[in-house]
C-alpha cells in the first residue's frame, strides 16, 4: 500500500471526525493532527471501521515554551498493514486528559508511564500509582524543567572518588579527561 493509498483508506474515517487531517504520509504509515477533543472519536472509528485494533504505544512531548504536552497515539492495523499516529496537543497546566482505556485496554500502561515521568493525568484510567519510580519523591522527571543535577545536587553528597587503582591509571596517563565537577554545563562560567 502506498502513501497515497493509506490516505485514501483514511479518508471516510477522517471525514467523520471533525478537525481531523493528515499532515504527511508514507507508505503503510500516516500521521493525523486533530484536536484534542476529536481523539476518542477517531480512534473508535480507526478500531471499529478500518480495524486499527492494536494500540502499539502512547508517547508524550513536552514543548514547554509553548505550554503543551504532545501525546501521540500510535495504532496498528493488521488488515492493512499500516501505522497511524493521531497527534493531539493539551495544556501543560493543569496537564489532564481523558484516558482511552475503554477502547484499548494497553493504554493503561502508557497512560501510567506518561504520568509518572511526565505528571499528566488520564481520567478514567484504572491506575495512576506509581510503577517504574516507585521510591522517587521527587518532580516528573521528563518534563523539560527538571533540573536533574539540581535535584542530585539536593539530594546527595558529592564524595571524591579516586582509588588506588585508577590514581595508578591515572599516573600513566589514563584515567579520567575531564572531572566531572569540571564538565558539567551548570558550573561552567
Amino acid at each position: 500500500m502506498s502513501g497515497g493509498e493509506g490516505s485514501k483508506a483514511l479518508g471516510p474515517i477522517l471525514r467523520d471526525v471533525k478537525g481531523a487531517h493528515i499532515t504527511s504520509t508514507r507508505p503503510r504509515r500516516s500521521r493525523v493532527d486533530l484536536p484534542a477533543d476529536a481523539l476518542p472519536a477517531l480512534l473508535e472509528l480507526l478500531k471499529g471501521r478500518a480495524g486499527f485494533v492494536h494500540l502499539s504505544a502512547i508517547s508524550c512531548v513536552d514543548w514547554m515554551d509553548d505550554g503543551q504536552f504532545e501525546l501521540v497515539y500510535h495504532v496498528w492495523s493488521y488488515e492493512m498493514s499500516m501505522m497511524v499516529s493521531a497527534h493531539i496537543r493539551i495544556p501543560r497546566e493543569p496537564g489532564v486528559y481523558l484516558s482511552v482505556y475503554d477502547l484499548y485496554h494497553p493504554a493503561a500502561f502508557f497512560e501510567r508511564d506518561i504520568h509518572e515521568m511526565y505528571g499528566l493525568y488520564f481520567e478514567g484510567s484504572p491506575d495512576m500509582e506509581k510503577f517504574i519510580l516507585t521510591e522517587w519523591d521527587g518532580p516528573p522527571p521528563m518534563r523539560k524543567d527538571f533540573d536533574s543535577e539540581a535535584w542530585v545536587n539536593d539530594h546527595f553528597d558529592w564524595q571524591d572518588y579516586r582509588p588506588e587503582w585508577l590514581q595508578e591509571l591515572e599516573e600513566d596517563g589514563g584515567g579520567i579527561a575531564i572531572r566531572p565537577d569540571e564538565q558539567r554545563f551548570s558550573r561552567r562560567k
